[in-house]
């Protein structure tokens, strides 16, 4: 199967469509019955609902976020209290003494010796501080066992208030847990000491304790200090634990509903409790589904689906048949939708409020469609994807309206788009939609303006990226896809393009003549509902080939030296039928879309250069030429525009070479151009009709009867046309 049978194929476009919808079911709600979706302060106009199984109210799951986390929140930081620390550190003080008493023993034996008592926690200065206070060089106020004594006292208190591991700012709470075996009490986090304290409580009390003895205050406090450690700890594991637990304990539900309840009546105003018990149900009734009620609401969804793309598609098959033939432009279309299917999927995952559904990018598909194609079906595209959006947003009819006016004004703003800029221009546009929604539902529900206000700045946002978006995405989609947008079309009409300032330097008579073409196609596609911009752009480049070798074609010989006076029927005729083969290939070279390269052998279609046919036949015999020869390698044109672009360059360049070209001359030379590439079936292959062919030649008709017109002679015009100054 070659690629022209690809892009037709039946099966794949059947394949397409169901690939598409399976994918759009696939993000529509899972494992709810699909009723509709409710909006607080609207009025329930339904009959009763009243339960049919029992089942539990369930909070908002933003709300449930809220209480658990609240909840962990409310745990105090757990600490656990270590009792057998602070008989272990009097058990290492006791073992501490016995050294000291050792270490001075042996400055009594040897005084002049240096001792290291690093390991009981002194420096040699403070050691010192302790053999001068056994030598009552301080007094008898102060003796090694009323220092000791005054150390064990302090320890032994300091172990009976506690001391935990952590600074107060360290700990985010005024109060802790500490726990003890199996019991656990809280309290402020000042009732214990934590470093800070305890080193301000020690400097405070030894200072009052040793008559502000510095010496004495420094070699005490190091060997308190060397031995304490703290014996209540911080326990992240057991704190993380508890939090847990407690955020677990949040109940998932506001209450229950009992089987044959009346969860809310006729004509009752939907509060957001009433809100959430019918989401509730819905969710109940989901979840208590069989295997056979879950295939029946799959099939449900997708003929729901299936019945939303049917608009769509008749559309294109009546109307726009070379979309519907063209599975790649079907392809694009698909994706499209399904971009804006996937964005609304994403925003119903993100529990937040509901003003999120708004930068759901509808417009983006608005613009990029009717750039793409036209704003037909761009705004038929809209409504499906709007009404796609809304089935996955549970069928919200607001959301459904709310993307239709939107999208609509979006497509609105760019069907004749002129540049790229333009599509910036439909920001205000996009939000005035968005805005006229919100005020009108947002009256309707008796909305807040706060609220109203929060679901402006999304619609505001959305209204920014997507005319970014789309003008990111368009460079991708004619790429990737081939297509040729009116945006690249307009740009191609600059004058100061590449391939055009070449033809007005190099071959200025057929630029001038490539300009005068484009007038007469633009407005003859206006008359038959052609593409007007494709024709007029498509006439400015279709003679580029005569860049090459310009001195070949009549227009541009400035010097009435003609080249071909010189050179066989057989030479001129390739001469001249090189410029189809060398337009093509300039055109390639320039990345000319494929639209405009159609143009340049299809304007000659497979036409004889009837001149140099005749000049052969002349010379050499009928019997000894062969017409093929003497034909442009073709295709014939294939489309409206082409086609248009056949008949006015014959008949421009006709009437230009005409001597006398009267109203009635010009007509029926026409008639006879017509005429003559009909029998020869050069329109055979396009979609002219005989009513298009009779309107293009009116419009022809016209123009050069205009163009060519006499004109009254001025005084003197024969004097100026003849007399040279060469002064």
């Amino acid at each position: 199967m070659d690629v022209k049978q690809i892009t037709k194929s039946r099966s794949l476009k059947i394949l397409l469509l169901i690939v598409t919808v399976v994918l759009i079911v696939l993000m529509f709600p899972r494992g709810e019955s699909i009723d509709s979706e409710v909006q607080v302060n609207s009025i329930w106009i339904k009959d009763d609902l009243i339960a049919s199984q029992t089942f539990e109210i369930l909070k908002d799951p933003i709300v449930v976020e809220k209480e658990k986390l609240a909840a962990a929140n409310s745990v105090y930081p757990i600490f656990t209290k270590n009792v057998l620390t602070g008989k272990q550190v009097l058990e290492i003080f006791e073992s501490n003494n016995e050294k000291l008493s050792e270490h001075l023993k042996l400055v009594n034996i040897y005084p002049d010796s240096i001792f290291n008592c690093n390991d009981i926690g002194l420096s040699s200065t403070s050691f010192m501080v302790f053999v001068n206070i056994q030598e009552n060089d301080y007094g008898n106020r102060h003796s090694i066992e009323d220092v000791l004594s005054f150390c064990k006292s302090e320890i032994k208190r300091i172990y009976r208030r506690g001391y935990i591991d952590r600074s107060y700012p360290q700990i985010i709470k005024d109060t802790i847990s500490v726990r003890e075996g199996k019991f656990e009490v809280s309290h402020l986090k000042e009732r214990y000491y934590d470093p800070e304290v305890l080193t301000s409580y020690l400097d405070q009390k030894i200072f009052n304790s040793f008559d502000r003895n510095v010496e004495i205050k420094k070699a005490v406090k190091e060997y308190i200090t060397f031995i304490l450690i703290p014996n209540i700890l911080y326990s992240k594991q057991s704190t993380d634990e508890a939090k847990k637990i407690a955020a677990d304990k949040v109940s998932g539900n506001l209450g229950i509903i009992n089987e044959n309840e009346r969860i809310i009546a006729k004509h009752d105003r939907i509060t957001t409790e009433n809100k959430a018990k019918i989401d509730s149900y819905r969710i109940a009734k989901g979840s208590s589904l069989s295997t056979w009620d879950t295939v029946l609401q799959n099939l449900g969804k997708f003929m729901h689906i299936s019945l939303l793309f049917l608009p769509l598609i008749i559309y294109l098959f009546l109307f726009r048949k070379n979309i519907f033939y063209d599975n790649l432009k079907l392809l694009l279309i698909a994706i499209i939708i399904l971009f804006v299917s996937v964005s609304a999927f994403i925003v119903g995952q993100i529990e937040v409020d509901r003003s999120l559904e708004l930068l759901i990018l509808v417009p983006v598909a608005s613009m990029l469609l009717t750039i793409v194609f036209d704003s037909r079906v761009g705004f038929y595209a809209t409504v499906v994807a709007a009404l796609m959006v809304a089935g996955i947003r549970g069928n919200d009819y607001i959301l459904a309206v709310t993307n239709i006016v939107a999208g609509g004004l979006a497509a609105y703003t760019v069907r004749d788009i002129k540049n790229r800029n333009q599509i910036f221009h439909s920001f205000l546009y996009i939000l005035l939609g968005y805005v006229l929604c919100i005020l009108a539902f947002g009256f309707e529900r008796f909305d807040s303006w706060t609220v109203m206000m929060v679901s402006t700045a999304y619609a505001a946002s959305n209204a920014l990226i997507s005319p970014a978006l789309t003008f990111g995405l368009i460079i991708f989609v004619e790429k990737i896809f081939g297509i040729t947008t009116e945006l690249t079309l307009f740009e191609l009409t600059d004058f100061n393009s590449p391939l055009l300032k070449r033809l007005a330097n190099d071959a200025p008579g057929t630029f001038a003549h490539s300009i005068t073409i484009g007038s007469m196609v633009e407005n003859a596609a206006i008359k038959i509902n052609a593409s007007s911009l494709l024709a007029r752009v498509g006439a400015y480049y279709h003679d580029i080939g005569k860049t090459i070798k310009p001195a070949g074609f009549i227009e541009n010989q400035l010097n009435n030296e003609n080249i071909h006076d010189n050179l066989s029927p057989k030479e001129s005729v390739n001469l001249i039928r090189e410029h189809v083969l060398g337009g093509i290939e300039l055109g390639k070279e320039f990345k000319l879309p494929r639209e405009i390269i159609d143009f340049i052998p299809m304007h000659h279609g497979t036409m004889a250069v009837k001149y140099f046919l005749e000049k052969a036949k002349e010379l050499y015999g009928e019997e000894n030429v062969n017409e093929s020869d003497y034909r442009y390698p073709g295709p014939k044109p294939i489309t409206r525009e082409t086609a248009l672009l056949m008949l006015a360059d014959a008949c421009e360049s006709a009437v230009r070479s005409m001597d006398d070209p009267t109203p009635e001359k010009i007509e029926n030379y026409i008639k006879n151009l017509f005429k003559i590439r009909i029998n020869d079936g050069q329109l055979d292959n396009s979609p002219l009709t005989f009513r298009d062919i009779h309107k293009i030649k009116e419009s022809f008709i016209n123009i050069l009867v205009s163009q060519h017109h006499k004109r009254i002679r001025y005084p003197q015009q024969d004097e100026l046309e003849n007399k040279s100054d060469d002064n």
